[in-house]
């Protein structure tokens, strides 16, 4: 192993991880109390996602830290499949688990946008970056395109709480360029990871990107992050679509 883990990158990667989950079950919890729901199925609803998470957490923390997803050069990567079989199960369980629709139904936009404020963690790469230990080619556009995420993820909550209509162009415009943020990381980390793929920074691969703990927000926070955009982008269309179909709605509050 030709890296050294920073003393302080497991405790600012796992606090931030905890830190996520957190803020998305402060989500569901407010964005439920809002939407009225009755105590006893608001606080079923809050822990059924809690224990996902947490599974979902625990279910790749064990694997990156025993070093399933470390990139080496002779190896086929593994960390697709820690990054592409949590989503997809999570997909599998918005079909298959009523609640779960009903929840991302029920939390207002606003919420399901505010919590990527954690993508403000996104600062790390460039820590990383600024200390030599990551390539430039993928830490600058990830941690830049990370933190201007988080950040505008406040500003556009809000505005859309304010005033949906007129932020519906500003809400997808945010979740678009949070998804292409992304998959511009995704793309760069594993072009630049070693692998027999490996296409970047051929001088000095990206190694610690898919080590113990860093490889966690990659294979965690990313496909959260990616699951809480199709919310958001799902539940814009509904809002348009509702409007597109009864346009009149909302006249009655005009002033005369």
């Amino acid at each position: 192993m030709s890296y050294v883990v920073p003393a302080y990158l497991p405790a600012y990667v796992l606090i931030g991880s905890v830190a996520a989950i957190t803020a998305v079950l402060v989500a569901v919890h407010r964005g439920l109390k809002g939407a009225a729901w009755p105590d006893r199925e608001r606080r079923k609803a809050t822990w059924s996602i809690a224990t996902v998470l947490i599974v979902w957490f625990v279910a790749e923390l064990i694997p990156a830290w025993l070093g399933f997803f470390q990139g080496a050069t002779p190896r086929i990567p593994m960390i697709q499949f820690g990054m592409l079989i949590p989503p997809v199960l999570v997909a599998v369980l918005f079909w298959r688990w009523p609640l779960l629709r009903r929840v991302i139904e029920a939390i207002p936009q606003k919420w399901i946008i505010g919590v990527q404020f954690y993508r403000v963690e996104g600062l790390i790469f460039l820590v990383l970056y600024a200390a030599g230990k990551l390539p430039g080619v993928f830490a600058l556009p990830a941690g830049i395109g990370d933190i201007i995420t988080g950040l505008f993820a406040l500003t556009v909550g809000a505005a859309y709480a304010r005033n949906p209509q007129a932020s519906v162009g500003r809400v997808r415009a945010w979740n678009l360029f949070g998804i292409a943020d992304l998959v511009v990381a995704l793309t760069t980390g594993f072009l630049t990871s070693p692998s027999p793929l490996q296409m970047l920074s051929l001088d000095k691969p990206n190694e610690l990107v898919t080590a113990f703990p860093l490889v966690m927000i990659p294979v965690y926070l990313v496909p959260i992050a990616i699951l809480l955009h199709v919310a958001s982008l799902k539940k814009l269309r509904q809002a348009t679509t509702t409007k597109a179909v009864h346009p009149l709605d909302g006249l009655a509050i005009l002033p005369e």
